[in-house]
């Protein structure tokens, strides 16, 4: 592994605390099969498919955490480099800008710098993931009625993360030498936000030209 590409793994620069399974249960199991799948270099529009016999929710809730932190992981590395000064406002380029809107401080979409915007956005997610009654751990729990709909808000403001990153630091990647893992890591995102229909495909525009250059 190169040291550009350790550097992208190193915990210290991790931007938040990374949620893990419980190992015995069977969302650990999952994840570890989820894994298996992407170090064996399966196709990655293979390796997002359901498993015979696991069930949907299941799949998709080991795969937002996962997502949640190796998105994190990329924005950890250039968060740096994200400043007030530099990205006073959370965009993908001129045409796209993301406002922030919660159930709290902000209950109007709000515009705000892309470093203030990342870290309510790493907060909100964290909550969700870690709320037992959106994200049950439990075998035999069910989960809620309004899973899904919370799996595509998450998503959704996760893939923004990609737009930032792409459209505004992805020099800083390049010099990393790190392009690669995080191409890896977006077209694994998109196959699986595809294959599920987590995303709507009009949000998708803003990087459809990093999938052209990719070669898909």
């Amino acid at each position: 592994m190169s040291h550009a590409l350790k550097q992208v793994f190193n915990k210290d620069k991790t931007f938040r605390p990374k949620r893990k399974f419980e190992p015995g249960t069977q969302r650990f199991e999952l994840h570890k099969k989820a894994q298996a799948s992407l170090n064996a270099g399966l196709d990655l529009k293979v390796a997002v498919q359901l498993p015979p016999g696991e069930e949907q929710n299941d799949w998709v809730a080991v795969h937002v955490v996962d997502f949640f932190n190796r998105i994190n992981l990329i924005y950890g590395t250039i968060s740096d480099y994200c400043t007030e000064q530099s990205c006073p406002v959370m965009s993908g380029g001129p045409k796209y800008e993301y406002r922030w809107q919660d159930e709290h401080k902000y209950r109007k979409p709000t515009a705000l710098s892309a470093p203030q915007y990342m870290n309510l956005l790493m907060d909100w997610i964290e909550v969700q993931i870690n709320n037992e009654d959106i994200f049950p751990t439990n075998v035999g729990t069910p989960f809620p009625k309004n899973f899904l709909p919370v799996v595509k808000k998450i998503l959704s403001r996760l893939f923004r993360v990609f737009v930032h990153v792409y459209i505004h630091h992805f020099d800083r990647i390049t010099q990393m030498g790190s392009e690669a893992h995080v191409n890896t890591c977006y077209k694994h995102f998109y196959y699986f936000v595809k294959e599920f229909n987590l995303i709507d495909t009009k949000e998708l525009e803003p990087l459809v030209s990093v999938w052209v250059d990719l070669g898909y």
